[in-house]
This record gives C-alpha cells, structure tokens and sequence, in this order.
C-alpha cells in the first residue's frame, strides 16, 4: 500500500529561543492556528499577504518579519487565523505557490509571542540572507557577507587610488596630425610615405 504524506503535516522545526520541552512543542502544534510564512520578497506588502491567505479563511492578524535594526520587512511573516482549518487549508493550498514572483513556503507554528517579528541575523535580518552568495534582488540583493566582503574590497580600492588626483594627458592633437610613423610589416619596415621614383 502506497502511503502518502500529507500536506498540512508541520515541519521538524524547532524554535529554541522559546525554551519548550518537546511535550509542549507538540502541544502548541496541535492546537495552533498561526502559520509562518517564508521566502517572501522584502516588497511583498500585508495587503497582498491578506489577499492571498484570506482565501482559506478569515485573519485574526498578519504580523510582518523585520529587520531588527532598520525596521524594514526581511522576508517572512506570520499569519493567525480565526480557526486552526483554516491555518491547515493554507498548509495544503498555500504552500509552495507563487507570490511576487517567489515560492513562498508555510509552516504550522506554535503560536506568535513579541519579539520573534524581528530578524535572528548578526546584521538584523534572517540568517539564511547572511549566507546567500548569488544575486537576489527581491530579498535586498547579495547576503550580508557577500555584501560586507564587497564593501571592504572597495574601501581598499578607493584607498589605493584616493592618492592619483590626475590621470595623465593622452596624445596631444598636434602628435596626432605629425607624419605617420614608420609600420612594420612582415619584419620589414615600411614608410607610410609615397615611394621615391624609381629610375
């Protein structure tokens, strides 16, 4: 017999700064109507988060994932619901969809307590952005490191070459308009200039 998996299931995830034993891990899962909602484009706004969830049923509140230090959205969001069929109804039909352009991802989560809105990251935002190395324009573009190793390559430029205040004068027009010079052609030299009569 096939078995499948199913699509509300939460994932292995465990948030340790909540300090829970695994009983009530399990507890605050089985009873939850809060899904976490991943990989957002930093552009995505509340409205369209609303607008999208509001679909499985109705939201107690939508509280948007920010940058710990500039107050910016960095990427996620958690969502409540009214009732926890609908936080599942998001699980099986939300999940891996498109929004902004992106996959978004769902996840039950135990329930929302102050201060997990804000980014776990050294630089306030996500970790996984820290360690991102390619291009991403919708999550702010490089990670953080690749950023930081940018910023500290161009400051050791720019304090190479602060010192040159003048770059030197090419040809002058007047070289330019002199007789051509002499080519060399096949190891042989060549004047430019019209052959002498021949006798």
């Amino acid at each position: 017999m096939t078995s499948i998996e199913r699509l509300d299931a939460p994932s292995s995830y465990v948030d340790r700064q909540l300090r829970r034993g695994p009983a009530d891990e399990a507890e605050a899962l089985r009873t939850s109507s809060t899904l976490y909602v991943g990989n957002l484009s930093f552009y995505t706004t509340e409205e369209q988060i609303h607008e999208l969830f509001s679909k499985c049923g109705e939201i107690k509140r939508i509280i948007m994932g920010l940058d710990r230090f500039a107050h910016t959205p960095c990427g996620f969001c958690f969502v409540e619901f009214y009732s926890r069929a609908a936080a599942l109804d998001c699980m099986k039909f939300v999940n891996g969809t498109k929004l902004d352009e992106r996959v978004i991802r769902t996840d039950l989560d135990p329930g929302y307590k102050d201060g997990r809105q804000y980014g776990r990251g050294k630089t306030g935002g996500q970790v996984r952005d820290e360690y991102r190395w390619e291009y991403d324009a919708g999550r702010g573009g490089y990670g953080a490191r690749r950023a930081a190793e940018e910023a500290a390559r161009q400051a050791a430029q720019e304090k190479d070459y602060v010192a040159i205040k003048e770059v030197p004068a090419g040809p002058s027009l007047e070289y330019r308009d002199e007789e051509p010079r002499a080519q060399e052609e096949d190891g042989e030299v060549m004047a430019d200039a019209a052959p002498a009569d021949e006798p």
